[in-house]
């Protein structure tokens, strides 16, 4: 018995012992090994700021500042020590319920736990923040100010270009890696995005102590664990800012764009893309409610069209087919082409803008002339080289053309999301007419119509090397970084010079005499600048569009592209205005404004004219019109709806002088019957619509229906409306 009592109590010894190892053990990972509530700890002691830096600034051509820094104010909230909070008071500061306060609480939490803090409101404006900084002591510690550097556009211009800023969101944690954290802004568009590691500078932070009543009593081990912050670096740039602004004022009211660049250098001197807004909206407490209407605005000037707007080209190709054409051998700048008003040699005839004997005689004749017939012909001679065999390898050679001269490719340019443009391959062909094709099956393509888009910087990029006469430099905005070392190879790929093809002078001299002759006595006398020659080429893009159902022709895009001096070129701009018919018209006179004023650096009493006139003048669609009007109309009710006042619908929209009042009830008993807000992709002017768009001529295929490529939240239930099909006409 004794024994086995003995036995019992080891084994109850050993129990005993084990359950305190195993204390002992958690007790150390715990103190120890866990970091856990020693951060907790920390936290509790210990209170750290951030410290945000200034973004590096923007500056012109000229040393002038596009895009500096100034302050904006946060209210942070620390959800752990909300205790004893006058949170009515606080909800009065800042013009909230307690159930919004019990939200954003709740979303502070989930995104960024208990111990750590959020922005409880960003951009605070004056008035809240001036009642917020009598009264932070009622609210601390759980909430406290926090300055944070912001961006500002002194010039209210090249917002497609500089882009904007943003707070990161889970998905962009994810995306970096956790590099950003929450609360922390950086560059989502433009410039900002493309050279963010280099304006973002680097981050500081400050440690504070606290005394068991969460006040703050001095600094953290005498600031040794502190960090400054350091301010990002500067970016100088080719933009010239007057010239920039000047683009943008003559497209107000109007879709389209503009872009110029030095030939020398490649460097953009201006882009501008109607149409355009204040890129001042989108900073400061208003920017959430600026964006959802500048998204939802049916004009789109959110939508950079210099680079992702994608055209039919029309004659504005034809100075490319001509050189193609003299590489080749298959022509010389002798060759003539007898044109009676239209080119007879494929089934359907292409019609010419002109009629009788001598204005195709020659190359220079037919490019001043723009002769339909002279350019279909001269594809077709290309395509069809003895040398090649056969059209589909002869098609093949002249993509290649094509993609060296840096159409049907990306460019490479600094800025985020450029789109490339369309030239089909020959597989397009084959499948599509199941490999029995010749050169009449696309001979669109030799007048820039047909299965063929650019974007108007490839355009503007195409007259450079034709100014400098076979080469280019990646066209792009950042000349120099400040501060720039061995380590920055950013900038590397826009010093490479890229020769295009091998042709001689000779062959470029007589493409560049032929497009002086356009503005001379051609079809942009408009273009003409004393004491300068200038190389010019204009372009008609024919639109068709899908209207209530129904595929009709809508107004014609306004092309024109040029370069000047022709002796030296400086400057070479491509414009397109949606729209506006013919090239001469519209587009030619706000490219010659561009050029004179970056050339000269002033204008002339006329000039300065012709630019109010051209500023004044509204080229938008009545139905892009009528939408943004249909879209207003259910923006305004919902907003009266929400905040129980039918004063802001009738403030906001202008009614007809019998226009009965809208009662607010009926209107809640009718919100099932207001569309919702969807994500739906559509097709808009200028926008590539397909990978095969129906560029056509009417009549010349049968019509497609267009697949969707856009992508921003329109508020409606169906609409019948889609008028982007572009083709174009020479």
């Amino acid at each position: 018995m004794p024994v086995f009592n003995q036995s019992r109590q080891t084994v109850i010894r050993l129990i005993i012992l084990a359950v305190f190892v195993v204390l002992i053990a958690r007790l150390f990972v715990l103190q120890v090994m866990s970091p856990q509530y020693k951060l907790q700890a920390r936290d509790n002691a210990v209170d750290r700021k951030i410290i945000y830096p200034d973004r590096g600034l923007i500056f012109d051509r000229k040393g002038r500042p596009i895009l500096e820094n100034t302050v904006t104010h946060d209210l942070m909230i620390l959800p752990n020590q909300l205790k004893g909070i006058d949170t009515l008071g606080l909800c009065d500061a800042i013009g909230i319920d307690t159930a919004e306060f019990r939200q954003r609480l709740i979303t502070a939490i989930i995104r960024n736990g208990r111990y750590r803090p959020s922005v409880f409101e960003a951009s605070l404006t004056m008035d809240k923040f001036v009642k917020l900084q009598e009264n932070i002591y009622r609210f601390e510690p759980g909430f406290y100010l926090q300055d944070r550097p912001i961006r500002s556009y002194p010039y209210r211009a090249a917002e497609h270009v500089l882009g904007y800023i943003g707070e990161v969101d889970s998905n962009i944690l994810k995306r970096t890696k956790f590099f950003y954290q929450l609360g922390d802004y950086m560059g989502l568009t433009g410039i900002e995005r493309f050279y963010e590691s280099i304006l973002m500078g680097q981050r500081g932070v400050q440690y504070r102590i606290k005394d068991n009543k969460n006040r703050l009593v001095g600094r953290y081990e005498n600031g040794a664990f502190d960090t400054s912050a350091v301010a990002g670096r500067n970016l100088q740039t080719y933009l010239d800012i007057d010239v920039q602004v000047l683009a943008e004022k003559m497209f107000a009211n109007k879709l389209g764009a503009a872009v110029a660049i030095d030939p020398r250098t490649g460097g953009i001197i201006a882009m501008a893309s109607g149409p355009t807004y204040d890129p001042n909206l989108l900073t400061g407490s208003e920017r959430r409610k600026n964006f959802s209407y500048l998204l939802t605005d049916t004009a789109r000037p959110l939508f950079n069209r210099a680079i992702k707007g994608q055209y039919p080209p029309g004659s504005t190709i034809k100075p490319m087919g001509a050189l193609i054409a003299l590489d080749e051998g298959v022509i010389t700048p002798e060759y003539g082409l007898g044109c009676g008003g239209a080119y007879y040699m494929c089934r359907r005839p292409i019609k010419c803008t002109h009629a009788g004997g001598g204005h195709a005689a020659n190359l220079r004749l037919a490019l001043a002339n723009s002769c339909n017939s002279y350019f279909s012909h001269i594809y077709r001679l290309a395509v069809d080289n003895p040398q090649y065999g056969n059209v589909k390898d002869g098609y093949y050679k002249w993509k290649q053309y094509m993609n060296s001269f840096g159409l049907g490719v990306k460019l490479g340019v600094d800025l985020p999301s450029e789109d490339k443009g369309l030239i089909v391959d020959t597989s397009f062909y084959n499948k599509l007419y199941r490999g029995s094709w010749n050169s009449c099956t696309n001979v669109f393509l030799g007048i820039g119509q047909g299965e063929m888009q650019a974007t108007p910087l490839q355009l503007a990029n195409l007259m450079a090397i034709i100014a400098n006469k076979g080469y280019y430099y990646t066209p792009h905005f950042v000349k120099d970084i400040d501060g720039q070392g061995e380590g920055d190879s950013i900038l590397s790929p826009f010093k490479k010079k890229h020769v295009v093809t091998q042709m001689p002078e000779a062959v470029y001299d007589v493409v560049q005499l032929g497009m002086q002759d356009v503005v001379t006595s051609g079809t942009a006398r408009v273009a003409q600048m004393v004491g300068i020659n200038v190389c010019g080429k204009t372009g008609t893009s024919e639109n068709y569009g899908i209207i209530n159902g129904k595929r009709e022709q809508l107004p014609d895009h306004s092309w024109f592209v040029c370069f000047a001096p022709r002796e030296n070129p400086v400057i070479a701009v491509a414009v397109i205005v949606e729209n506006a018919r013919f090239g001469a018209t519209w587009a030619a006179p706000i490219a010659r404004l561009m050029m004179e004023k970056y050339i000269n650096d002033t204008l002339s009493a006329k000039s300065k004219l012709d630019s109010v006139r051209i500023a004044e003048k509204e080229i938008i669609l009545q139905v892009v019109k009528q939408k943004r009007m249909r879209l207003d109309s259910i923006r305004r009710v919902r907003l009266a709806l929400e905040m129980g006042d039918s004063s802001v619908l009738h403030s906001a929209l202008p009614a007809a002088p019998d226009a009965p009042k809208l009662d607010l009830n009926v209107e809640r008993r009718k919100q099932q019957d207001i569309p919702p807000v969807n994500k739906r992709k559509d097709t808009v002017p200028g926008e590539r619509s397909d990978s095969m768009p129906a560029n056509r001529p009417k009549d010349s295929v049968p019509a497609k229906k267009a697949d969707s490529t856009r992508a921003e939240a329109m508020i409606r239930k169906e609409d019948p409306d889609d008028f982007s099909n572009n083709t174009s006409a020479a």
